[in-house]
C-alpha cells in the first residue's frame, strides 16, 4: 500500500475506535513519526492532506522541514523525542509542539527563552507511567508538581503524553493518563503509537503517534 492509502486506512480506524471510546475526545489528531524518513515520504504523506509530524531529534527535523515548513504554511511539527537544553533555542524556533517536557530545569528553560524570543511551543508533560529508569518521564507521583511549575511559569501546557513500556499492556498506562488528564484539568492526551493507537483512542486520545504503519519498517 501507498503512503496515502495507508494514512486513509489509518483514519478509518480512527474512526471507528472512536465509535467505541470509553472516553471519547473532542477530536483525535494523527501525528505521521517521519523520524528516518526521507523527505520524499514526507512530501508524499503531505500530498495526501497530512499536516501533522512527529520527530526524535532536534537535528534531523532541522535538516528536513524548514523547507518544508515555508511550502506548507499549516504544517504542524511536533517534538516527540527527549529535548536537552543546549537543543532548546532551536527546538522553540522549529517546533510549534513539545510533547516531552519533564523536568522543572526544562521548564525553566523555555521560560527564559520565551522571554528572549517571545517564542514558546505549545507543552505536553511526559509522563512516565511505567516509572521505567531508562526513558524519560517525569514519574506519575511527581507530574503534579511539574505541572503546577509550569503553570505558574504562565507555559501554555496543554496535555500529557506517555509511552507505555513495550511489554505491558498498555490499557492501564492509557488509563492513568486519563486519570492524571482530569485530575489537573488538562485538555491533550498524547499516547498511542501503530501498535495500540486504536486502543488509545477509546481511552479519549486527542492525539496518536503513528510511523511504520504509515511509512512501513525503519531502515
Amino acid at each position: 500500500m501507498s503512503i496515502a492509502e495507508n494514512l486513509a486506512a489509518i483514519m478509518a480506524r480512527i474512526d471507528a475506535a472512536r465509535k467505541a471510546a470509553i472516553a471519547p475526545a473532542p477530536a483525535t489528531h494523527l501525528i505521521a513519526v517521519s523520524k528516518t524518513v526521507p523527505e520524499a515520504g514526507i512530501r508524499e504523506a503531505l500530498a495526501a492532506g497530512q499536516r501533522r509530524f512527529g520527530e526524535n531529534r532536534v537535528q534531523e527535523a532541522a535538516a528536513k522541514f524548514p523547507a518544508l515548513k515555508s511550502e506548507y504554511p499549516d504544517l504542524e511539527l511536533h517534538l516527540i523525542g527527549p529535548l536537552q537544553t543546549n537543543k532548546l533555542r532551536e527546538a522553540a524556533t522549529l517546533f510549534d509542539v513539545i510533547q516531552t517536557l519533564d523536568r522543572p530545569r526544562l521548564a525553566d528553560a523555555l521560560a527564559v527563552e520565551r522571554d528572549k524570543s517571545g517564542r514558546c511551543p505549545r507543552l505536553f508533560v511526559q509522563v512516565n507511567t511505567g516509572e521505567e529508569p531508562q526513558k524519560a518521564g517525569v514519574p506519575p507521583r511527581e507530574a503534579g508538581a511539574l505541572i503546577a511549575h509550569a503553570r505558574g511559569l504562565k507555559l501554555p501546557l496543554e496535555g500529557l503524553m506517555c509511552i507505555p513500556p513495550v511489554d505491558d499492556d498498555a490499557a492501564p498506562h492509557f488509563a492513568l493518563l486519563l486519570k492524571l488528564a482530569r485530575e489537573y484539568d488538562l485538555p491533550g492526551l498524547s499516547m498511542g503509537m501503530s501498535g495500540d493507537f486504536e486502543l488509545a483512542v477509546r481511552f479519549g486520545a486527542t492525539h496518536v503517534r503513528v510511523g511504520s504503519a504509515i511509512f512501513g519498517a525503519r531502515a
